[in-house]
């Protein structure tokens, strides 16, 4: 990361500009800019270490799949069209199913704010232990799980989290909150385009 880099602030603003793509309910959410914004996120993931080293490289490839998918398929809404349509939403690698995934990820990043706005202490061990238990836990095997939760004694603390970000205790406040309202209705428009195709969010 350059020197100067505000990866918060990019996450943030790109999330302004989805909500307000999901908020005018007139447009649809386009592959290309929504798999950029999702890039973004990926830094956080880097900056937790190696507690969330699966989920970073699981997120990192999903996030590259619908980038490179960007280049054939304009919206979100066809991309499930067509695996509907390919009858291959369930598949592994399926478009569909690497957007669930990233979503995952992007829910998991809102929780963690949440949890860390909440908190006052200087170790990130709850935030990330409820984020992660509440969004990629259900999904994940025993081994996982393990391997995450003996990975939280390596996170960094809130501190070095925020020097790796480039913030101050203050901007990072306001950039969370902004990603945490921006992210959820972006959320909400994801699940929704799988549960109105009546193709489920668990699984």
């Amino acid at each position: 990361m350059g020197d100067g880099e505000k990866p918060l602030r990019k996450i943030s603003e790109a999330f302004k500009d989805l909500a307000s793509t999901v908020n005018s309910q007139t447009l649809d959410v386009e592959v290309a800019p929504f798999s950029l914004a999702c890039s973004h996120v990926s830094v956080l993931f880097g900056c937790l270490g190696i507690a969330f080293k699966f989920a970073e490289m699981d997120y990192v490839s999903k996030v590259n799949d619908l980038s490179k998918a960007s280049a054939s398929i304009d919206t979100l809404q066809s991309l499930l069209d067509h695996d509907v349509e390919q009858n291959c939403v369930r598949k592994g690698g399926s478009h569909s199913r690497n957007l669930l995934r990233v979503k995952r990820g992007l829910d998991m990043v809102r929780v963690l704010f949440e949890q860390i706005l909440a908190s006052e202490e200087s170790s990130l061990k709850t935030p990330a232990s409820v984020a992660y238990a509440q969004v990629f836990a259900p999904h994940h095997g025993w081994a996982i799980r393990k391997a995450v939760a003996a990975g939280m004694y390596a996170l960094p603390t809130r501190a070095q989290l925020l020097r790796k970000l480039n913030e101050e205790e203050a901007s990072a406040k306001v950039q969370m909150q902004n990603y945490i309202a921006s992210s959820a209705p972006v959320i909400l428009y994801i699940n929704n385009l799988f549960l109105s195709r009546e193709l489920g969010i668990e699984w």
